[in-house]
């Protein structure tokens, strides 16, 4: 919803704000739905200035129609798979993380996200040799554990783990107003992910350690001004998804329905901004405490509800040297 304001466009002047408000048009909305002859009389004004007004308005905001063979070929052109080093978890969804996307990650403490995340730049970064931005708002993500998990996984030289660090660009934000602040200033015109690329590289990945950190705090006695701020947060996510084609990876954290089911927090409005959403749970095995469970609760491409088992160790050992050592194009999988 975009306000009008003085300077908008050529002809809408601080006057003219003013006598429309006082109509109670408000937004861009309310003004490219009114009756613009009925808007004319009432506010004394020029039929053919509020016309001229009302293009330029629906030139910059409204939305364009493209052909489904247009999108098409962007997604051959531009989407591609990123493995995330993890055999089981690539399987599950469907080769891996997908460029142009959102993909969340559902778990409840100690459930393992973090270690996923980490497990996933470390393998765009290692094998794919490509930028990845990694948005901390937890805390959770230390230098020493990813330098380990990098360390582990090739036999490299250490001036190769070096570089593999220096792609990976961490920020923290430990409050909605950061990650807002932060995801405002990646995205304006790409700056952000420019200044971020290291070696020539792209930005391939961005991952949001977690989501509902930030938000669901907000969500009680501020649960209006929560949903705002969600929305905002969604909206920068798709779109740098989108304009950027990266792969963007989300954590969320999870509660319980009437009927004791788990599930993803954040509610109904959440829901729909992820095109993939997996859920990590741990299991009682004592002998493997690094064993989870992993479902596919939401997915474009593969049936729901599928389940498999995920060892959180193997981005910490050797196994994972033959995984993910390139970046797919889409035509390989689709």
């Amino acid at each position: 919803m975009v306000l009008l304001r003085e300077g908008m466009c050529p002809g809408l002047d601080q006057d003219l704000v003013r006598r429309l408000r006082d109509l109670h048009v408000k937004t861009v909305e309310d003004y490219v739905s009114s009756d613009i002859e009925d808007l004319a009389r009432k506010c004394s004004a020029s039929y053919q200035a509020l016309i001229a007004i009302r293009r330029v308005l629906l030139a910059q905001h409204a939305a364009f129609p493209v052909s489904g063979a247009d999108l098409y070929d962007e997604l051959l052109s531009s989407s591609a798979i990123l493995a995330t080093g993890n055999p089981d978890l690539d399987a599950l969804l469907d080769s891996g993380v997908y460029t142009g996307e959102v993909t969340e990650l559902a778990g409840g403490p100690g459930s393992g996200k973090t270690q996923v995340c980490m497990g996933l730049a470390a393998t765009v970064s290692q094998h794919l040799k490509q930028n990845v931005i990694y948005v901390d708002t937890t805390g959770g993500l230390t230098a020493g554990r990813l330098r380990q998990m990098l360390q582990s996984q090739t036999s490299s030289h250490e001036q190769q783990t070096e570089e593999a660090l220096q792609r990976i660009a961490v920020y923290r934000a430990l409050d909605i107003f950061s990650l807002l602040d932060c995801l405002h200033r990646l995205g304006a015109n790409g700056g952000g992910l420019r200044q971020a690329s290291v070696g020539g590289g792209s930005v391939k990945a961005l991952i949001v350690d977690s989501v509902s950190a930030v938000i669901a705090p907000l969500l009680g006695s501020r649960h209006q001004e929560a949903m705002i701020m969600m929305t905002q947060v969604a909206i920068s996510l798709k779109t740098m998804a989108k304009d950027f084609n990266l792969a963007v990876l989300v954590t969320n954290h999870v509660s319980r329905n009437d009927e004791g089911t788990v599930q993803p927090g954040l509610g109904v409005a959440w829901s729909h901004v992820p095109r993939t959403r997996i859920l990590l749970e741990r299991l009682p095995d004592a002998n493997r405490p690094a064993l989870r469970s992993i479902t596919l609760i939401k997915s474009s491409r593969r049936p729901c509800l599928i389940r498999a088992e995920l060892d959180l160790q193997w981005w910490s050992t050797s196994n994972s040297q033959a995984s993910g050592k390139r970046e797919l194009d889409v035509n390989d999988e689709l």
